[in-house]
């Protein structure tokens, strides 16, 4: 085993990614400066809700927007939960609205959780910090997976979370790079504030 520098710590966090539905077909229309508005739009948007609940974007690429919940807790079940609320409230906060004062779009939110190395170390622009494992991955997969508008989490996620949120089980799937079929849920609810704020340390 890799030996763990002390600003390295070993945590169980939940990751969420975020895209838009169809970004490559929408900026092929584009000229870039139309792009430009639209990512920027996007993700000024989804970047206040992720603050909103807690969390921390740990980068942009292209459309997608990569979230960490639960850094800053003891208890992942207050990071599951507020990750999920995020991902549905980004949704709720896009709808309708015109990026770039033209283009409506939908979204797919994937979440899940685990165990990752959160190198301190990293932090940028006064919380941007790098996260890696497994989950990343998965939530990036999770996201891809996901029907249009929609929030889908893994089982550890839903396990985590099932007290505040109501799920939908969706069939399982099999994702790149895993052995076997995953088991997916589709988040339906908002978290119950009371819920999510028993789980905060």
């Amino acid at each position: 085993m890799a030996s763990i520098a002390a600003d390295v710590r070993r945590q169980t966090v939940t990751v969420l990614f975020v895209d838009i539905v169809g970004f490559t077909t929408l900026i092929d229309e584009l000229d870039c400066a139309d792009v430009l508005a639209v990512q920027r739009d996007y993700f000024t948007a989804v970047s206040a809700v992720v603050r909103e609940h807690g969390g921390v974007v740990e980068k942009y690429v292209g459309d997608a927007v990569m979230a960490v919940f639960g850094l800053s807790s003891r208890r992942p079940e207050g990071g599951a939960a507020a990750a999920v609320g995020c991902g549905l409230e980004i949704q709720k906060a896009l709808s309708g609205v015109r990026l770039g004062g033209a283009h409506e779009i939908s979204t797919r939110v994937g979440v899940a959780t685990g165990e990752v190395m959160v190198d301190l170390a990293a932090a940028r622009d006064g919380g941007f910090g790098m996260v890696s494992g497994r989950v990343v991955a998965t939530a990036a997969r999770l996201q891809a997976y996901a029907p249009h508008d929609t929030v889908v989490v893994d089982d550890t996620t839903r396990s985590l979370s099932d007290r505040a949120v109501a799920y939908q089980e969706l069939p399982p799937a099999v994702l790149a790079g895993r052995s076997g079929p995953v088991d997916l849920f589709r988040a339906l609810s908002q978290p119950t504030r009371t819920c999510v704020l028993a789980h905060q340390p």
